[in-house]
């Protein structure tokens, strides 16, 4: 079996967005440069959310910027964006670089009504209808758009979550007509047997819509990707599961970086994302590949956890 699976990097976003200090834009950029020498097929760049609710990321502009003229060919660049006013601020990075820097946006909906109000301060249905004239005007400026779904498995306050309303609220997304579909576990909860009945219910749901159908068709559907946290120690075991049912997608983060605050304690806060190294070395432990060099990712896993350490303790404006 020699198959390519795609990785999709996100700690300069998912990695660092609720980290209590601020990391220096330069330091960012150097991340995404590392993460590019690694050969990541795409990279989570940052996110256009309102600084009040972000500060750790609102430099996002700044940080595109920064990267001008320096994407690789076969690398993409994507941002996080909740509403017009982040996509829009997000069509402007690629204005005013008079190149696509940003080739996707990403937005956010939940599983879980409870996980929604406290994430988006808004209901599901509510997300889906902030996001229509997100999708149309990215769509009619040439960007791919992902929609994340989270807690697939289950939610900090509501316990697991039925797939069939995993299922459900997939379903609404790709009628808003979003290219890809991100199923996020979002406290780590899945284990193999978890993963495989809530792909098996979004299968048979969704059918020949998605690409985790096991059937070599003449069109592409949406494709299907994967984004496991490991806070449980399980996410590597998820991994084979999800290939299995024809997933050749995953999010990973160098160096683990990460993590839901609401899967933390008092006392213990919960580990991030797989680390992309763990996520590879699953891959290809399955008898699959990535085109990554692991060398540099390790290179650049390293380069991430430094930046937990460098913190600017007087963000400034940015707060």
């Amino acid at each position: 079996m020699d198959e390519l699976v795609r990785i999709t990097d996100v700690s300069p976003r998912d990695g660092l967005q609720n980290e209590p200090g601020i990391v220096p834009t330069s330091l960012k950029v150097e991340l995404v440069r590392s993460l590019c020498r690694a050969r990541v097929d795409e990279i989570e760049v940052s996110s256009f959310v309102s600084p009040k609710w972000v500060p750790q990321l609102a430099d996002a502009s700044e940080v595109f910027a920064s990267l001008r003229n320096q994407k690789p060919d076969g690398i993409s660049f994507s941002a996080l964006v909740p509403n017009e006013r982040g996509l829009q601020a997000a069509l402007a990075v690629n204005q005013n670089a008079g190149e696509r820097l940003i080739d996707k946006v990403s937005i956010f909906t939940a599983a879980s009504e409870t996980f929604s109000a406290k994430n988006t301060n808004a209901t599901i249905a509510e997300t889906l209808e902030r996001f229509k004239p997100v999708i149309d005007r990215a769509k009619q400026a040439g960007i791919r758009v992902r929609g994340y779904v989270s807690c697939i498995i289950a939610c900090p306050f509501e316990g697991p979550i039925p797939p069939e309303r995993v299922a459900e609220v997939s379903a609404r997304l790709l009628d808003l007509g979003i290219d890809e579909l991100d199923l996020g576990d979002t406290i780590g909860a899945a284990t193999p047997d978890r993963l495989r009945h809530l792909l098996l219910t979004v299968r048979d749901r969704l059918g020949d819509r998605l690409d985790i159908t096991g059937e070599q068709r003449q069109y592409t559907p949406v494709h299907t990707i994967i984004h496991l946290h490991d806070t449980n120690g399980l996410a590597a075991s998820c991994v084979p599961v999800a290939l299995d049912l024809g997933v050749r997608w995953f999010d990973g983060s160098a160096g683990g970086l990460g993590g839901c605050p609401y899967a933390s304690t008092p006392d213990t806060r919960a580990p991030g994302n797989i680390s992309t190294l763990s996520l590879v070395e699953a891959i290809e432990r399955h008898g699959l590949r990535t085109r990554i060099n692991k060398d540099r990712l390790a290179a650049a896993s390293t380069l991430a956890r430094r930046l937990l350490d460098s913190p600017d303790p007087n963000p400034g404006p940015q707060a």
